[in-house]
């Protein structure tokens, strides 16, 4: 099974001694989003999580914790934007979350980590070309840690509007342009160019549409093949590899106005409040009236291909046969 961290919150962020605890005790509870009294118990064994998923914009916090993770399959997705604190608050600096990547990078291998540049919005401030700028600058600084970095254009959910009123879409010229400075860019300091739910739009223009978190991203992170069955995705431009999500929304506590998990500042602080590193649920504790469900899981490991197996070396074998 995949078990993904960070579609809800950061949790490498805000609560790494709580993960920490979680892989130490080898197990961890959900409470459901839209029916908080039922909750999931998951096995976070080796024997049946293939791979762990993180989508930090600070993954400093859990690097003293990296030995913990040894035995699983890991990919990391770091997100590392132009937009000052006016837009992302309580993100640490740029320059320091690069040389966390690049530390995390050097315990995970470049297969197993990828650079978010995402969500991309067009104002005054960060127009077009800034953008063009300033990616070029981090992609130079990345170049050599990373194959991949993933780009989305910012999506106008209610949450979004409410939280960031000026904002506007961004205009289909303004994609096109920013996807083929992107990929050459990307083409010089080695790193493929993926969206995230954008469709094929920008297919044309040398980015790979195929989605950010694939079967074969995963493949190669851990260097098996998996047989993973067919899940719907929550959204249909999305071609990602789902999996059980761990977090609580409205816990991030990094408050970009951006952000489509958080409802307010208010309520993710009052929300913080109720966390306790001890507790098998990221917010609170068990209630009495809990329905605790164990969810069924299992490895979709193939043994009988490895990595040697995905790799070119394997066709040329059948090739010669």
């Amino acid at each position: 099974m995949i078990l993904h961290t960070g579609l809800r919150t950061d949790i490498p962020a805000f609560y790494a001694e709580w993960f920490a605890n979680r892989l130490k005790e080898g197990y961890v509870m959900v409470r459901n989003p839209y029916n908080p009294i039922q909750v999931t118990k998951y096995n976070i064994s080796p024997d049946v999580v293939d791979l762990i998923s993180f989508c930090t914009k600070n993954p400093a916090s859990f690097l003293p914790y990296m030995d913990l993770l040894k035995e699983y399959g890991q990919y990391w997705f770091v997100t590392i934007t132009p937009y000052g604190k006016e837009i992302e608050p309580k993100v640490p600096e740029k320059e320091s979350v690069m040389e966390a990547f690049k530390a995390l990078s050097g315990k995970v291998g470049v297969d197993s980590i990828g650079w978010r540049y995402d969500p991309i919005f067009v104002s005054d401030i960060y127009t077009v070309r800034k953008h063009i700028e300033d990616f070029e600058k981090m992609a130079s600084t990345l170049s050599g840690y990373t194959h991949t970095c993933v780009i989305s254009f910012i999506d106008l959910y209610q949450k979004v509007l409410r939280n960031f009123p000026e904002v506007r879409e961004v205009k289909k010229v303004e994609r096109i342009e920013l996807a083929k400075e992107f990929v050459r860019i990307g083409n010089k300091y080695g790193m493929v160019i993926k969206s995230c739910a954008e469709g094929t739009e920008l297919e044309a223009y040398g980015v790979d549409c195929s989605g950010c978190m694939t079967v074969s991203v995963a493949e190669r992170a851990i260097g098996c093949s998996l047989n993973v069955p067919k899940v719907k995705g929550a959204r249909k431009e999305c071609g990602c590899l789902l999996g059980c999500d761990i977090g609580a929304y409205n816990t991030c506590g990094h408050l970009c106005r951006y952000c489509y998990a958080n409802y307010d500042v208010k309520t993710v602080m009052e929300n913080m409040k109720n966390h306790n590193p001890e507790s098998p649920l990221l917010l609170g504790h068990l209630n009495q009236d809990d329905v605790i469900h164990v969810a069924k899981q299992e490895s979709f490991k193939d043994m009988q291909l490895t990595l040697w197996s995905l790799s070119g070396d394997f066709q040329k074998v059948l090739n010669n046969t």
